[in-house]
């Protein structure tokens, strides 16, 4: 376990561990039922859910606590590993400062990857864990990207980008290019955007827009940590479904929810990963994209609180 120091101001507070900061931010009642929630990436932070959901959840009862991942966001340091096992350090250390003994994970998207491998090799730390459209096979959501492009840029006879999609079908599909190029066609083709945005989700992204400095945050991505997750780890390559029945044969309660126009997910996946999971704990939302918390912000907080009662 790492020796950390806490300087505190406000909800704010700066975690050092082996000299290094990782930029965190508390939420609630210390005593209330904590939540830690693992951001997108590699490269992403935690400013959308810190600004949008994270008092909501405070507001409801939940101690909640929000980082930007080593080497991420505003958690910068130069000698960052971008390796698995630093970021279990850094959360162990959040554990010790914060006197958690067991928590509620919400791992988002690659956040989910990072919350079922540690949640795989510290159990006795879980209260449960929530999948918020998380990849479980990071192969089949990159085949899915690639292959709705394709349909989209064939329906508007887009020939350019077709070139572009015959390209990516014959790289590598293990290779960081490969995973890149695709998830940059999923947002140029707005798979991360709900097709009919709900009332709420318009007024909490407008909120969000006015903050100037979370929403400059939010948009920011550091590719270094894109690289080095991807040298170190390989994680285009990683399928959960084995770590999630090791956690489940150990009785580790694992919830997913997923948006019916998250364009990074197939029907077919979906239904495979409630299959993963159970019927009973999983959530496939209309109105609803990659950013499950803000586009159907009720009814995830609803499930969350249902599923850890």
């Amino acid at each position: 376990m790492r020796t950390i120091i806490i300087s505190t101001m406000l909800l704010l507070a700066t975690v050092f561990a082996n000299g290094q900061s990782v930029y965190t931010k508390t939420f609630g009642n210390t005593k209330d039922k904590p939540i830690i929630f693992l951001h997108g990436g590699p490269g992403y932070n935690c400013a959308n859910f810190e600004a949008t959901t994270a008092q909501q959840f405070a507001d409801k009862g939940f101690y909640v606590i929000v980082y930007d991942r080593r080497g991420e966001g505003r958690s910068k340091d130069p000698n960052t590993q971008f390796t698995f096992q630093e970021t279990f350090n850094d959360l162990n250390a959040i554990y010790q400062q914060y006197g958690l003994v067991k928590s509620t994970l919400i791992g988002h998207s690659f956040g989910g990857i990072v919350a079922t491998l540690f949640a795989e090799k510290y159990p006795e730390k879980i209260q449960s864990i929530i999948l918020v459209g998380a990849p479980i096979y990071l192969q089949e959501t990159l085949k899915t990207i690639v292959s709705n492009s394709k349909t989209i840029y064939q329906t508007k006879n887009d020939n350019i980008n077709l070139n572009y999609i015959a390209m990516l079908e014959n790289m590598d599909k293990n290779s960081l290019e490969y995973c890149s190029y695709s998830l940059m066609h999923a947002m140029q083709n707005g798979f991360y955007s709900p097709k009919n945005p709900t009332e709420e989700a318009k007024i909490i992204y407008s909120k969000f827009k006015s903050d100037t400095l979370l929403t400059k945050y939010a948009s920011q991505m550091d590719y270094q940590a894109t690289q080095g997750f991807y040298k170190n780890e390989k994680y285009t390559t990683i399928n959960l479904t084995t770590n999630i029945k090791n956690l489940q044969a150990n009785n580790i309660k694992i919830y997913g929810l997923y948006g019916k126009d998250d364009g990074l997910y197939s029907t077919n996946q979906v239904k495979e990963i409630q299959n993963l999971l159970g019927e009973t704990n999983m959530k496939y939302l209309d109105n609803c994209s990659h950013y499950v918390f803000i586009d159907q912000q009720s009814q995830f907080i609803d499930a969350i609180e249902t599923w850890t009662k």
